[in-house]
């Protein structure tokens, strides 16, 4: 893959051998539709805010006024898709110890929707951005989880087990909900008629995660405290996916029209002002609101007086923003005493080695409650040959 590709079709090619470099069999995908998907009436046809706000969505590369916009967008392109492709480098060996037919289903499928994602963003480069976007789409292609050199640090993180993945599923693949929908009213048009379809599918992704973990609740075999931990350790990540504390590149975003806000058509709707300068910290907040409520309904199925579950503070274990690299309890307060306590206290709140081999036992036990596959589901062949 040494030479850059110049039409679709040789995109493709090259995609299918990053398939074969990373052993994920095509055959996995069963029936799946892996195609590009546009919804140009969703997309609206009227820039919706910023400073261009009122006039016609551009719809070529061309179009956009200068070219640290087209950057910008290209950047935003280029790292949603690199998300996407690094998900699968991360997840595609759990296949191998599915503890059900459905989670394998479930996993087999929502590495082909992160793919298709991925499908899409290459296009979006591919076709929008010549000579800069082919290169992009074509490092998308080259970067690779396992060697640690996917842009964001969430997605070159091990994923060992299926814990790990029900807690990723629930909470990292939520913050790309989020990211996904402040995309879906961009003022390039088929950036923000990409974001619909993308949205649909990525609801699977969030349904695998909350239901896997109600399972695992369920069947009784994981310890509740040793749950918490890997909460703690994929939430404060999630929290880390939503970038820096009065981000200029999201004031600039905002101001140019090209990423929104989470619900920005409801907001504008109601009149709800914009503050330019605490875009992220908006957004994180939105999201940490709703996974409050989601570990609240967990707690729905837990026995009658088991401890409950929570959500750590936005503060608590961040390696990016205001907080970084402080030293914070999961109530978000300042940690009392020295760093060899506070690591001492990080022991009892965040996964342990002894924890992961804990886990290698409990595996070999029911410790996830059956789900039964659905006909459509069996007859998709999706996971079928995993």
């Amino acid at each position: 893959m040494d030479n850059l590709p110049n039409t679709w079709d040789e995109w493709i090619a090259n995609f299918s051998e990053w398939q074969d470099r990373v052993r994920f069999n095509r055959e996995w995908m069963g029936d799946f539709d892996l195609s590009v998907q546009y919804d140009w009436d969703r997309a609206g046809d009227v820039i919706e805010f910023g400073d261009y706000a009122g006039r016609p969505k551009w719809e070529r590369s061309l179009q956009v006024p200068h070219q640290s916009m087209r950057d910008a967008l290209v950047t935003m392109i280029t790292v949603q898709g690199d998300t996407e492709f690094a998900s699968v480098e991360q997840q595609r060996h759990l296949l191998a110890t599915a503890p059900t037919d459905y989670d394998r289903y479930a996993a087999a499928r929502i590495m082909a929707e992160e793919q298709r994602h991925g499908w899409q963003m290459a296009h979006l480069l591919m076709t929008y951005f010549g000579q800069q976007g082919r290169r992009e789409a074509q490092k998308l292609l080259e970067r690779n989880a396992q060697d640690g050199d996917r842009l964001l640090g969430a997605f070159n993180r091990p994923m060992p087990h299926w814990l790990d993945f029900f807690c990723y599923t629930m909470f990292v693949d939520r913050d790309g909900k989020f990211q996904l929908g402040m995309l879906s009213t961009s003022a390039f048009k088929p950036l923000a008629a990409s974001m619909g379809p993308m949205l649909k599918e990525e609801s699977f992704h969030l349904g695998t995660g909350s239901n896997g973990l109600r399972r695992v609740i369920k069947a009784g075999v994981i310890p509740l405290d040793m749950l918490q931990r890997y909460i703690n350790k994929w939430v404060s990540t999630a929290h880390d996916l939503f970038g820096v504390d009065a981000s200029s590149s999201a004031h600039w975003s905002y101001v140019w029209g090209v990423k929104g806000r989470w619900d920005e058509r409801k907001k504008l709707e109601a009149g709800v002002e914009v503050d330019k300068e605490t875009l992220n910290e908006e957004a994180r907040g939105h999201y940490h609101t709703e996974i409050v409520g989601e570990v609240a309904k967990l707690n729905g199925y837990l026995p009658e007086g088991s401890p409950q579950l929570y959500v750590p503070h936005e503060n608590f274990n961040r390696d990016i923003g205001d907080f970084k690299k402080t030293n914070c309890t999961v109530d978000g307060e300042e940690f009392q005493g020295t760093e060899e306590e506070y690591q001492a206290y990080l022991h009892t709140i965040l996964p342990t080695a002894q924890d992961e081999e804990d886990l290698k036992e409990l595996f070999k036990q029911e410790w996830v409650a059956n789900k039964p596959m659905s006909a459509r589901q069996i007859a998709s062949g999706i996971g079928a040959k995993a």
